[in-house]
């Protein structure tokens, strides 16, 4: 019977999903959680780039919602919950590095990824430790 830490890893994986979604169909507006402007005063071909690497971002964040559904759903046993807390924990990791890049690129909005991760590490740390 899954736990109640399997149902949480589904909900932080829904949130990944989300995100991951949101960044591939509207590139744009996901600027916005990385504290930049939606509509950039630039250049077409630098408004292409910059929209084909967000959709990059969302498919990264799309992928670590699958890999959390995967685990919680189809690992087993103590292995199973390893394996879970593990891509809880990279995904967290993740969740810091974009917090990074928001506070030492662009001067603001580290604690809208900041906030997060320590939940999600804390998820994968407890299943790691059963």
């Amino acid at each position: 019977m899954p736990s109640p830490l399997h149902y949480t890893s589904l909900l932080l994986a829904t949130t990944f999903l989300f995100f991951g979604i949101n960044a591939v169909l509207r590139p744009l507006h996901a600027l916005t959680f990385f504290s930049l402007s939606s509509t950039p005063t630039i250049s077409p071909d630098d408004l292409s780039l910059i929209s084909a690497i967000t959709v990059v971002y969302g498919a990264r964040d799309i992928f670590i919602a699958c890999a959390i559904y995967a685990a919680a759903i189809f690992g087993r046993g103590k292995s199973g919950d390893k394996v879970l807390g593990w891509i809880l924990i990279a995904a967290a990791a993740q969740a810091g590095a974009d917090g990074a890049v928001c506070r030492w690129m662009v001067g603001e909005g580290e604690w809208a990824h900041w906030g997060y991760a320590p939940v999600v590490a804390g998820v994968g740390g407890l299943l790691v430790l059963r």
